[in-house]
């Protein structure tokens, strides 16, 4: 059974919480209420709709992912069927999964820039200077651009049916990063990962993101037609 906190923002979008900063879910649970979930917000009986979760430490595998981006056994990976390829969720990262239905004409694109859009307004109020990179998804910090390439902060792989969405972002946040070393994280071979602990220089748990973050996201929602 997982522990569900509802809170409303305004009457446009419902944030439901598995629990978060007190406990960690399994991912097939938390999958499983994104689908009902998706199906109550794609018939219209429920409001645009965020998910809020701290995951027990699991691999998904995005449809893109290739047989040498898995990691090796006895470490196992759940297939998804989501955009993108391999990453890693677990304690101390901030997973969203935002349920929402996107206006007419259909822009994908358009919603995946408002994701990290958010994500990188949101690590500026940290003091971290975050940013997308040409050609690839999720966001990025790169303190020294003379002397470093760009790291990941946050991975961002979704799905949309029945012009609604599914899965979302993962946001590094105080988490170990030794995970990503058995993987090729987003099936990115020449870049690392990094959290926005590390890039601040001070912890910064998912309880302390989740709230300027889910603004964040309900403003540029806002933006975007969704209602």
């Amino acid at each position: 059974m997982i522990g569900i906190n509802r809170a409303q923002y305004g009457r446009m979008v419902e944030m439901i919480s598995l629990g978060l900063g007190t406990t960690l879910t399994a991912f097939g649970d938390a999958l499983d209420l994104q689908r009902r979930v998706h199906s109550e917000v794609a018939h219209g009986s429920r409001p645009p709709t965020l998910i809020l979760v701290e995951h027990e430490p699991v691999y998904t595998a995005g449809r893109r992912t290739r047989a040498i981006e898995y990691p090796q056994p006895p470490l196992t990976a759940v297939d998804v069927d989501r955009g993108g390829k391999i990453t890693w969720h677990g304690p101390g990262q901030l997973v969203i999964y935002p349920i929402v239905p996107l206006p007419q004409p259909l822009d994908v694109i358009a919603y995946v820039r408002a994701l990290e859009q958010s994500v990188i307004e949101t690590c500026a109020n940290f003091g971290v200077t975050a940013q997308q990179v040409a050609g690839r998804s999720g966001v990025w910090h790169q303190p020294n651009p003379q002397i470093s390439s760009p790291n990941k902060l946050c991975a961002i792989g979704v799905r949309v049916a029945q012009d609604t969405t599914l899965h979302g972002l993962a946001l590094n946040c105080n988490n170990d990063l030794t995970p990503f070393t058995h993987i090729t994280p987003c099936g990115i071979s020449d870049a690392g990962v990094t959290t926005l602990s590390h890039a601040a220089g001070t912890t910064i748990t998912p309880t302390m993101v989740s709230e300027p973050l889910t603004d964040r996201l309900v403003v540029n929602f806002k933006e975007l037609g969704i209602h």
